[in-house]
C-alpha cells in the first residue's frame, strides 16, 4: 500500500507534467490567465514538481526523509506567499484560494508526517 507522501509524490509528478504538457490548461484550471510569462513560470513549477516527486520516489529511506523535508519546505513557503496575496488581495481571488489549498494541502500532510515526529518501526 501507498503511503501519503507516495501519493504526495505522484501527484507532484502529476501536476508538473500537465504544467509542462499544457501549461496554458493548467494555469487556466487555477483561474490565472494565461500569458507567454505565466507559460514559462508555470513550465519552471512543473520541472521543480516532477523532479522533487520523481527523487522522492527513487530514494532510499534517508534521501526520502531529506526530500520529505526539501518538500515540506517548499510547500509551506508557497502557501505562505498564496496567504500573503489574499490578505493583500491583490491577485484574483479564486486563484489565489485554489493554489493556496492546494499547496496548504501538501504543506499539511507533509507536517503530520514529518520526519522525528512519529516513532520509527524497525
Amino acid at each position: 500500500m501507498k503511503s501519503s507522501l507516495d501519493v504526495l509524490a505522484w501527484g507532484r509528478i502529476g501536476l508538473g507534467a500537465a504544467a509542462l504538457a499544457a501549461p496554458g490548461t493548467t494555469s487556466r484550471t487555477f483561474g490565472i490567465a494565461p500569458t507567454p510569462e505565466v507559460a514559462y513560470l508555470t513550465r519552471i513549477y512543473g520541472a521543480r514538481a516532477i523532479a522533487l516527486g520523481a527523487a522522492y520516489l527513487l530514494g532510499g529511506r534517508a534521501e526520502r526523509d531529506r526530500l520529505h523535508l526539501l518538500g515540506l519546505g517548499i510547500d509551506v513557503s508557497d502557501t505562505v506567499t498564496g496567504l500573503g496575496h489574499l490578505v493583500r488581495r491583490d491577485s484574483s481571488p479564486r486563484a489565489m484560494v485554489l493554489v493556496t489549498a492546494l499547496t496548504g494541502s501538501y504543506a499539511a500532510v507533509g507536517a503530520v508526517r514529518a520526519p522525528g515526529r512519529h516513532a520509527r518501526r524497525p
